[in-house]
């Protein structure tokens, strides 16, 4: 692992948490902002994340950068109910760029289509690296359905203690589909950040 890999991911990855530490109105800014980069340099330097630093369509040192800034905020006292908005919140520019191209791609007929085909690749991807345990993938004309047992995004949290707020993950589809109202219909039965199997349907209106 190159050190300034890492050194560029703890700049970047700093910037979102200095974003929600302002946005909640911290004071002691700089003091959490030093905490947070020895938490994650330690992460990024443990046998875990060398464990987990092996899947290709997932960017895993991300993962362990919200991870870290979720641990920071439970040793302050948050609740997972105000970790979740607040993280959402610092990374909205993240989302921000494939969102408006969603919403482009909204306003064409051929929005399922893509949408199929965007599923269709990452299903490939995610099951080529065993990322994603899917028990169903069902692809249809008009409709995509899936089911599944097992996701590397929620047994990274897990392996921390903090299952539940991989739920900011989980979010992220909710985040992307919003952006598609006019042609597809998403709908999540469930997800495994707190229940058994992530259940979802995305249907062509």
């Amino acid at each position: 692992m190159k050190a300034n890999e890492i050194d560029k991911n703890l700049k970047s990855y700093s910037k979102d948490y200095r974003k929600l530490l302002t946005n909640e109105g911290v004071k002691d800014i700089d003091q959490r902002i030093q905490a947070y980069e020895t938490r994650l340099r330690e992460m990024y330097h443990s046998e875990q994340f060398k464990k987990h630093c092996i899947y290709p369509t997932m960017n895993v040192y991300f993962v362990y950068a919200v991870i870290a800034m979720c641990l920071e905020l439970k040793e302050t006292g948050y609740t997972n109910d105000q970790i979740i908005p607040a993280v959402e919140k610092s990374m909205e520019s993240r989302w921000t760029l494939f969102v408006n191209i969603l919403k482009f791609i909204d306003f064409f007929p051929f929005s399922f289509p893509v949408v199929r085909k965007w599923n269709e690749s990452d299903h490939t991807g995610r099951v080529k690296d065993g990322s994603i345990t899917y028990d169903r993938f069902d692809l249809d004309k008009d409709k995509i359905e899936y089911h599944i047992s097992k996701c590397m995004y929620v047994e990274m949290f897990s392996c921390y203690g903090i299952r539940p707020l991989c739920k900011i993950f989980c979010n992220t589809d909710r985040i992307a589909y919003a952006g598609l109202i006019r042609h597809v219909d998403f709908i999540r039965h469930s997800d495994l950040s707190d229940g058994n199997a992530c259940c979802d349907e995305i249907i062509r209106k």
